[in-house]
């Protein structure tokens, strides 16, 4: 059995929060825009397990660093979901140029 060395998964970190960081810069729509937010905490997240398992001195800190992460990022996605609907039941759009103000 071949561990997986820990470049591997800063790599795959790395790739992810570089989709997450493209898709929340360059798109228009809330939904991908959230999507992309989400990519980049579970980035955060797959780095925090790699230190806390190939860190200087391998513990569990950083696993529980990421529930908790896990924990704010589900929440932070209810929160954000709740917000788009009621702006879309508003203004019947999910395109984040047009929501530019809180009043209609």
């Amino acid at each position: 059995m071949s561990a997986v060395p820990a470049s591997a998964f800063l790599a795959l970190a790395l790739i992810l929060f570089c989709i997450g960081l493209y898709g929340a810069l360059s798109k228009r729509n809330t939904v991908i825009v959230l999507i992309s937010i989400e990519l980049m905490l579970n980035a955060v997240n797959i780095n925090l397990v790699t230190f806390s398992k190939y860190g200087a001195t391998p513990n569990i800190s950083g696993q529980i660093f990421a529930l908790f992460a896990i924990t704010v990022a589900a929440a932070e996605a209810a929160v954000g979901l709740a917000i788009l609907i009621a702006l879309y039941r508003n203004r019947k759009t999910v395109n984040i140029d047009e929501m530019d103000q809180l009043k209609h």
